[in-house]
């Protein structure tokens, strides 16, 4: 999977070394060795320990690593090693509130995912989505509505969890960054909300999500396949196109270049399961 195609992002706890082979076999695109929320306090450390003797075993491996965050005591170590690993790919940065703050781990020179949790930080997604090394935005939506004190399951927490979605979608055009990613959905066997909550997202322009359990990847995948539908009307679209015409009509709609470029890339997006369908 590219860089650049990342629909599930899978966490995976520092502090469980015997999830790491698991994780990556699971079938998400990018695997998270979490150094912050699912570790407690006293195997922090533990955690380093633990994906370094694995990557030392695992050459082949690469990995991404959310360190902890810029005021916990062991940021500047997680940055250091993150630095150090090669088979570390790149960093999610949680609780991203400033410019400064990636900054400080912009000198791993590997790619950054900020992820935005705050009021703050959402004040602040110019100069975070500038930063150096930032390839992409992740939307933490949970912490977020715990920082401004949503109702979390109401449709007036979802209004404003979408504007802070918006906010990171228009960011990442302006700084020319990859799609964002969308925050993890809490309810591990709540296969159908999770479903419905990544249409939402991708729907929105969000080019994943992360998530918290191997069953949740074939669910988000599955949500962001397009249906038969969709590809057969691209296809009729991009075969109609060859004719070399400008504008022209198909099924009643007018077809012009942002629309021939629409179908072009749901052709791209074709799963490798021609079954698969949301």
């Amino acid at each position: 999977m590219s860089g650049s195609t990342i629909r599930s992002a899978l966490f995976v706890p520092g502090s469980r070394p015997e999830r790491f082979s698991k994780a990556l076999a699971a079938g998400a695109d990018v695997v998270i060795v979490d150094f912050e929320d699912a570790v407690e306090e006293s195997l922090k450390r533990q955690a380093r320990d633990n994906l370094v003797a694995f990557l030392q075993t695992e050459t082949q491996a690469s990995v991404w690593v959310r360190i902890n965050a810029p005021e916990h005591s062991e940021h500047a170590a997680d940055i250091a090693f993150c630095q150090q690993q090669s088979g570390v790919a790149g960093v999610l940065l949680p609780k991203a509130e400033s410019g400064a703050q990636v900054a400080a781990v912009a000198v791993i020179d590997k790619p950054i995912w900020p992820i935005i949790e705050s009021a703050r930080g959402i004040l602040k997604l110019a100069e975070i989505a500038a930063g150096q090394c930032v390839q992409r935005l992740a939307f933490g939506a949970l912490d977020y509505g715990l920082d401004l004190n949503l109702k979390i399951d109401s449709p007036s927490a979802q209004f404003v969890l979408d504007q802070a979605r918006v906010d990171l979608l228009l960011h990442s055009r302006e700084s020319k960054l990859l799609a964002p990613l969308d925050g993890v959905y809490p309810s591990i066997d709540d296969f159908e909300g999770l479903h419905e909550a990544i249409c939402h997202a991708y729907d929105m322009g969000f080019a994943g999500a992360m998530c918290i359990h191997p069953k949740q990847i074939s669910v988000i995948h599955r949500a962001m396949a397009p249906t038969a539908e969709m590809m057969a009307w691209a296809q009729r679209v991009v075969d109609a196109s060859t004719h070399g015409r400008g504008a022209f009509q198909i099924d009643g709609q007018m077809v012009d270049a942002p629309v021939l470029i629409r179908a072009q890339r749901i052709l791209a997006t074709a799963p490798i399961n021609p079954n698969a369908h949301r």
